[in-house]
């Protein structure tokens, strides 16, 4: 169990001050990110504590910040809100694309809010309408306000699919006198690899609070109808007989690379389409203009109708959530973007599924005990160059046979790591019998 640790340390206080200090500048921000990404200007009361629930019933909170954290826990969440249906379940999200997806694979069984900014007020406020039974805090969502808030009221906290590379846990470590009493606090830590719960060891968490379940992503359900919708996407792109290389969760500074890259392998591969995928899709806009530029006839996804129009594009480039996973599917060769800069790289994990071999840049550090598998399995490229990420893709356009034998490594490597979801229930379940 967690250290019943819940005096507000000087380091606290300084961190509340500060928080204070700049609300208005959250405002600010939070009202100008609305102006490319309107819904940031909704439900902006639940971000600072104005929330009210379903029922009177007692609550189990998930905490996950954005999309890729809901999808991630979406199973686990599910088998919580079965096991314990005398129980509301909230889970929060900072984005308005992480609360798209709660409603499209959880919306049957869950409440969405979004959560509060770790202001003291907002957090007070929070809590006072939530009442939790347990918090659960998805993989680096770590509040020193929150989770004090949770320790005073003498609420279980578990932090699953936990990571702490090592550049984050130097972080930790020059910010000690307030990370320490803040890690003390968690009442168990729910790793995703040995070497993140030996760096959260480091910072002096208990053993007895930590345990390793593997990764989440890995247990990612796949749609009954993705294959309808591979088709229907192929069909309106016009992809049927053409090579597809998708650059996926790409970062600012990536794509004009990509693109550079792209202008090689068509010299070699004239047949070959090229669909960017941007982490932020509100970039869309930007990348056309950068695509444009650059001379290759490209569309916008959302401005393909059901029919395709007159001429393929040569480029790509997707402005929508929620067709991830099927573009992978079609896709002959995958790069994951966050990883040609220092990022730390995206989840190389969905196109292992989808049997598409992966290529990556060298900045991975988010995702390195992921990527150091699939890449010893076969199933992904790390490369360390622009150069050699057109020659490693240019091998694995030419080659078929290669694809597939890459495509079923990842895939083998993917499957034999599920199992993280189930681990990580019986633990909560345990948490929750020991709360009752």
């Amino acid at each position: 169990m967690a250290v019943a640790y819940t005096k507000v340390t000087p380091a606290l206080r300084l961190y509340r001050g500060v928080l204070l200090f700049a609300t208005p500048f959250i405002l600010l921000r939070l009202w100008w990110r609305g102006r490319r990404e309107p819904d940031y200007r909704r439900r902006i009361g639940e971000r600072f504590g104005f929330v009210q629930l379903g029922d009177g019933r007692s609550t189990i909170w998930f905490h996950a910040v954005s999309a890729g954290e809901v999808i991630a826990a979406a199973p686990l969440i599910r088998s919580i809100a079965d096991h314990y249906p005398q129980h509301q379940v909230l889970v929060s999200t900072m984005t308005p694309t992480g609360a798209e997806q709660v409603e499209a694979l959880l919306g049957d069984v869950v409440l969405h809010r979004y959560a509060p900014y770790d202001i003291n007020f907002a957090v007070a406020r929070y809590w006072r309408n939530v009442r939790p039974k347990l918090l659960v805090l998805m993989e680096t969502e770590l509040w020193p306000n929150l989770i004090h808030q949770a320790a005073t009221e003498a609420v279980p906290t578990c932090l699953i699919n936990g990571r702490l590379s090592e550049r984050s846990a130097r972080g930790y470590r020059r910010l000690a006198i307030l990370s320490k009493p803040m890690l003390a606090q968690l009442t168990h830590i729910s790793c995703q690899y040995l070497a993140h719960a030996e760096r959260f060891r480091g910072l002096g968490v208990d053993q007895q609070c930590l345990s390793v379940a593997g990764n989440l992503k890995f247990d990612r359900a796949i749609p009954e109808d993705l294959a309808v919708r591979r088709d229907e996407l192929m069909a309106r792109c016009q992809l049927q007989g053409q090579l597809v290389w998708l650059a996926a969760s790409t970062h600012s500074g990536e794509e004009n690379l990509i693109l550079q890259c792209f202008e090689q392998l068509r010299r070699r591969f004239p047949q070959l389409r090229l669909i960017l995928a941007p982490r932020h899709p509100p970039r869309a806009e930007e990348l056309l203009a950068l695509v444009q530029s650059a001379g290759f006839p490209s569309r916008r996804l959302s401005s393909l109708s059901e029919l395709p129009l007159d001429g393929a594009a040569e480029v790509l480039i997707v402005d929508q959530m929620g067709v991830l996973l099927p573009l992978y599917d079609l896709a002959d060769v995958a790069f994951v973007g966050g990883s040609l800069i220092p990022f730390g790289g995206q989840n190389p994990i969905e196109p292992a599924l989808m049997r598409t071999p992966v290529v990556s840049g060298p900045h991975c550090f988010n995702f390195t005990e992921i990527v150091e598998k699939l890449v010893a399995a076969g199933g992904m490229y790390q490369i360390d160059s622009v150069a050699s990420l057109a020659e490693t893709t240019a091998k694995l356009l030419e080659d078929a046979e290669l694809r597939e034998r890459a495509g079923a490594a990842g895939y083998a490597e993917a499957m034999a790591n599920k199992g993280a979801s189930q681990r990580v229930a019986d633990r909560l379940i345990q948490l929750i019998g020991n709360t009752a």
